[in-house]
């Protein structure tokens, strides 16, 4: 595995070696969460990653403290970066994770740094940051703990339930700098979950735990995502899904349809052959001209999105608005929040 050139970004020929194969060990644990999961521990030497120029997100910085991603979606655009390392994009993704275990003591130093000009980071850009691994690695509570420290604003995007456990340094952080937090939902319908989303929790909890964000004054949003073309963008599965996200108290909903970049494409066109074998004509006359859908398409689930929201009292979302938690019986700050990423 070619561990020495090992980033969160496509690395070019010039790429800077981020740690050696002396620094990697690998794990395994025979415990029902972690049953044929292989971890490689490494220590990483750099953890905040510029996202290349070419690139259509709307922030700079990323931070991702693992590679590969038990959530095992079928569509994970991430999947492609396991083939940097010679690992497998398809059940290597879902099970060989790299850990970078000293990404908290790495981060607080690269805050520190006089270069660093404390610019938004974000996280949950590539794979999951409270995936399953998380439970057992725990190196969020030290990130996050990091950036409160620096005041340095960040935002998480995650389809991971485990991020409640950190509901404490997260409102510790809102108190000192700008935190947007956004939960991935893309559908709630349970037999298109557990086919495309086998290792995620249920869109129902995900929703629970954006229910419970905001009933502790974290604003949280919902980046419906994704929206599975003739699968999950019937008129009355988008309703279902903007009213349950309603229901649950979301600050924003953003839309977005599905995307197969390479490595993500293979690995979901062979998904769709097995369980919709009759789509496969559909998709492959969708996605003729690259990875993303028809723009024609796009705008139409994003007005169809729009308008259920508007009917359900949602949003619209405010960009770069900063929040903080209230003091004790001071009134809360009128408007949402919205995760940088969107």
């Amino acid at each position: 595995m070619r561990w020495d050139h090992l980033g969160d970004e496509p690395a070019a020929t010039t790429a800077p070696v981020l740690f050696g194969t002396d620094a990697v060990t690998t794990r395994t644990f025979d415990t029902p969460e972690f049953r044929g999961i292989t971890f490689h521990e490494v220590r990483a030497r750099s953890i905040v990653n510029r996202v290349p120029g070419a690139s259509r997100m709307p922030f700079e910085w990323t931070v991702n403290p693992y590679r590969g991603c038990s959530h095992a979606c079928v569509y994970c655009f991430a999947r492609k970066t396991h083939s940097y390392l010679d690992l497998d994009t398809g059940l290597g993704f879902d099970s060989q994770i790299v850990v970078k275990i000293n990404a908290p003591e790495l981060l607080r130093r690269q805050l520190a740094s006089r270069r660093w000009q404390g610019a938004h980071i974000a996280m949950g850009t590539n794979v999951d940051c409270y995936q399953r691994a998380e439970g057992r690695y725990r190196l969020m509570p030290g990130i996050i703990a990091a950036l409160r420290d620096h005041a340095n604003p960040f935002s998480i995007l995650t389809k991971g339930t485990l991020i409640l456990r950190d509901l404490d340094l997260l409102r510790q952080a809102a108190e000192v700098t700008e935190v947007g937090i956004s939960v991935s939902v893309g559908f709630t319908d349970q037999s298109l979950w557990r086919t495309v989303e086998p290792g995620t929790p249920s869109p129902q909890r995900r929703l629970d735990a954006v229910r419970t964000l905001t009933e502790h004054g974290i604003g949280c949003g919902v980046l419906m995502a994704p929206v599975i073309p003739f699968l999950g963008d019937r008129p009355e599965q988008l309703r279902e899904t903007v009213r349950a996200i309603a229901e649950a108290g979301a600050t924003s909903v953003t839309p977005l349809v599905l995307h197969l970049r390479p490595g993500a494409r293979e690995w979901f066109m062979a998904w769709l052959r097995e369980h919709h074998p009759l789509l496969v004509g559909r998709y492959e006359r969708m996605y003729a001209d690259g990875a993303y859908a028809p723009t024609w398409y796009q705008r139409r689930i994003t007005r169809q999105v729009h308008e259920l929201a508007d009917e359900f009292g949602i949003g619209p979302a405010r960009r770069g608005a900063a929040r903080r938690i209230p003091e004790p019986g001071a009134p809360a700050l009128a408007g949402p929040t919205q995760l940088t990423l969107l």
